[in-house]
């Protein structure tokens, strides 16, 4: 049976082109050098899946930053405010990274593209922007150069493309009267020009990426599928195009997809099992099936049984010459690979036996094909056997469950979730007892993470220093953290978070039924990698995880100290999570032991407590009619873990990058006394649904894009806020930055938030408000 890999991850085994484009935007290498980086890590991906013996091995699945800013680069996609940049010969390698991070120098200022979450994952893209007179042309060559730069190299590959209606379906209008799928006519021809170039350079197999098969679809947009792969068929009747949809089931888009002039389509049996009976019912004689068995988007080994129940379904409809064995989506969303996991300290061996990363799970696709071929099965019962050993091993290992969690979860009642009073009586305490002025200004959390605090942490870890200058080092960085806050006129301070390594690892290390990696670093946007903790088994907290710190800051001034937590659901959303169990379950779990740490803050005297939910909506499963059941539970999950406060206390929460329209009932109901979000990039677009929502509580609009270097001018923050203004009531506003200042640095954060206080006590004096 053929083999294929939807996408392999591109950051470098070692962050290798993280370190690379970091060191580009500094200045410290060339453009030339930069580029041989990114070759190195193409050449060993490609390398690893022929070594394993992959056919369809994917091309233009790397990217320097982002795959939808690709495509928007190919496509000549690019929003006017850049046209100085054009106009000036700035690189395309300049203009790509500006479109992304924005552009500041040489006289010019220019803001970067919006950034959203890719579908219900942790990753973000660059959303695409599209007016009603879009013209489009192929200005990248990008996927045609990495097709020829792997055939010099001897490797055969597939080119990878975002379909054309996932692409449009991917962005964002930026005016009023027209619908951006109506472009479809215009984009398509410059998919064609691809494809033609690509024919006659030598490529057989083409992978479409089209997600959004597994969305909700308007029969207009379902009209534009049928349209446009009809015309690639025309072009490139021969070729073996393969449209890949994943994430979901297709359900009523299956008749869509079935009928698609193409050779293969791929489905996601990992989140969809049972779609499988459906499409084999009507797949059409000659049509290929990708079945996507194994997880792209999850950690743990592969259930070699489960899955050759399923490739033998399929072999019995279909026959083994029209079975493609695949991961269920692009290997992105893993780490790289698990032997680099040699330290027993950080992820024992038990745990590390249930596990699988990308190097691994291509070596599973393959063995599972050579398993469900006849001819081959007999040579690899060996690995049949140690994978049945490992998958019997996990399901009953006394490392996973503790009776007394799950005693306290069963125990917990709706009432555990609810606040004393509602809102309108809180606000009246709070007010009395924080004394704040009008727009009071704040930040996220975390303050930028300097190689000089990075290395105390690492050199604490190692035993390299002793714990006590340890502590004295990070004691004199809240003092000085706490100190400058002061003399820029901050309200609202935080400590800096300069322990934390990062706003889940960070938590997850302090947590029973967590375990770690040194090298699992998956993507997040762009440079920026996490290490996802891997939930393994049930979750309680072992001790106080935030107290000392946030204590001590709170110790340092008169000026009220903000206790920084990250909240359940996003714990759960950026963990590898347990499969075993529901996730509602997990979020459960989390939410008490957050509930703990909150209970103890504010026993400490912390008089505000942010419990951070940016990846709340991230989770929302994709098919609308299922948003209610997620909903209710993952709200309920954030009210449990801080409900236990008195009415004085403040609770808040931090939501970015995120789509607020279909869900501001489930914001509302988490019931957060103030609640931060990123409006910056939409210039307050993401605000216009909380006005028109009449959103009763306290909003903190971001005014400054943390997840770009450029520094807006006061000016520009002023203007935010007048927007915000004429949206809300000023009684409701926060002024703070899009997200925490973690990737950044302090001479671009100093300048930046002194302005935004600034702007904060300028727009205070207009609304004749004594600060």
């Amino acid at each position: 049976m053929i083999t294929q890999i939807l996408g392999y991850p591109r950051i470098g085994a070692q962050r290798e082109l993280k370190k690379a484009c970091e060191a580009y935007w500094a200045g410290k290498i060339t453009e030339k050098e930069l580029f041989e980086v990114g070759s190195e890590v193409k050449r060993s991906n490609w390398k690893v899946q022929q070594e394993a013996g992959i056919d369809w091995i994917p091309s233009n699945d790397f990217s320097f930053y982002d795959q939808v800013l690709d495509m928007s680069l190919t496509v000549g996609a690019i929003p006017k405010r850049y046209q100085p940049l054009l106009d000036n010969r700035v690189s395309k390698t300049d203009l790509y990274f500006a479109m992304a991070r924005g552009f500041q120098q040489n006289g010019h200022d220019i803001i970067a593209m919006e950034m959203t979450k890719w579908f219900d994952t942790n990753y973000h893209y660059i959303v695409p922007e599209f007016s009603k007179d879009q013209e489009f042309h192929l200005f990248s060559s990008k996927v045609i150069d990495e097709y020829t730069e792997a055939l010099e190299k001897g490797i055969q590959t597939k080119p990878v493309l975002i379909g054309p209606v996932s692409y449009l379906l991917l962005g964002k209008e930026k005016e009023t009267g027209f619908h951006r799928i109506e472009l479809i006519s215009r984009l398509l021809p410059v998919y064609l020009n691809i494809l033609s170039v690509l024919k006659n350079i030598g490529a057989t197999d083409i992978q479409f990426d089209e997600p959004f098969l597994a969305l909700d679809l308007t029969e207009k947009e379902k009209e534009a599928f049928h349209y446009a792969y009809k015309k690639i068929a025309e072009v490139f009747p021969e070729a073996n195009i393969i449209v890949t949809s994943y994430f979901g089931a297709l359900e009523d888009n299956l008749e869509t997809a079935i009928q698609l002039p193409v050779k293969t389509l791929h489905i996601d049996l990992v989140r969809a099992p049972e779609q499988l009976d459906s499409v084999l019912d009507i797949l059409p004689s000659g049509k290929k099936l990708s079945l996507g068995i194994v997880d792209g988007r999850n950690i743990w080994k592969n259930h070699f049984d489960a899955s050759l129940q399923l490739i033998e379904k399929a072999i019995n409809v279909l026959g083994e010459d029209r079975i493609v064995i695949a991961p269920s989506c692009s290997l992105l969303h893993v780490p790289f690979d698990l032997d680099s996991e040699n330290d027993e300290d950080t992820l024992p061996v038990t745990i590390k036996n249930w596990l699988a990363f990308a190097r691994q799970k291509v070596k599973e696709v393959k063995t599972l094909a050579l398993l469900s071929d006849s001819a081959t099965k007999a040579s690899y019962l060996p690995e049949l056997e140690e994978n049945r050993a490992a998958i019997a091993h996990r399901s009953s290992s006394s490392l996973i469950h503790r009776p007394e969690v799950k005693q306290r979860v069963s125990d917990s009642t709706p009432n555990d979730a609810e606040r004393e009073h509602p809102y309108s009586i809180r606000r009246l305490k709070q007010e009395a007892l924080l004394n704040l002025p009008l727009f009071p200004t704040t930040t996220i959390g975390s303050f930028p993470q300097t190689p000089e605090v990075r290395k105390l942490r690492f050199d604490y870890k190692k035993q390299r220093i002793s714990e006590t200058r340890y502590h004295t080092a990070l004691e004199s960085e809240i003092i000085e953290a706490i100190r400058w806050q002061e003399a820029i006129g901050l309200d609202v301070l935080v400590h800096g978070e300069f322990e934390r390594n990062d706003m889940v690892e960070y938590f997850g290390e302090q947590l029973h039924g967590v375990a770690f990696t040194r090298f699992g670093w998956v993507q997040s946007y762009g440079s920026r990698g996490v290490k996802p903790p891997i939930i393994f088994g049930d979750v309680s907290r072992k001790a106080a995880m935030t107290v000392k710190w946030t204590s001590y800051a709170q110790s340092l001034t008169d000026k009220i100290v903000k206790g920084m937590l990250t909240g359940p659901v996003t714990i759960l959303q950026w963990s590898f999570v347990r499969d075993d169990q529901p996730r509602k379950t997990t979020t459960e779990q989390i939410a008490l032991a957050i509930r703990d740490e909150v209970a103890d803050l504010e026993k400490a005297g912390i008089k505000i407590i942010q419990i951070d939910e940016p990846a709340l909506r991230e989770g929302l499963p994709l098919r609308k009619r299922d948003w209610k059941v997620y909903l209710d539970w993952a709200v309920n999950a954030f009210k449990l873990s801080a409900a236990v406060v008195q009415d004085e206390t403040q609770i808040h929460t931090h939501m970015c990058y995120s789509e607020f329209n279909e869900i501001i009932e489930s914001i509302a109901a988490m019931d957060a006394d103030v609640i931060t979000i990123e409006t910056s990039r939409s210039q307050m677009e993401l605000l216009e649904v909380f006005s028109e929502f009449k959103y009763p509580n306290e909003i903190g609009p971001g005014v400054y894009d943390i997840h770009s270097p450029r520094v807006p001018s006061e000016n520009e923050m002023e203007t935010l806020l007048h927007k915000a203004v004429n949206l809300l009531s000023a009684r409701q506003i926060w002024v703070n930055p899009d997200c925490g200042l973690k990737t950044r640095k302090w001479e671009e954060t100093k300048i930046a938030l002194e302005r935004m206080v600034n702007a904060a006590k300028s727009i205070r004096k207009k609304h004749k408000v004594e600060a």
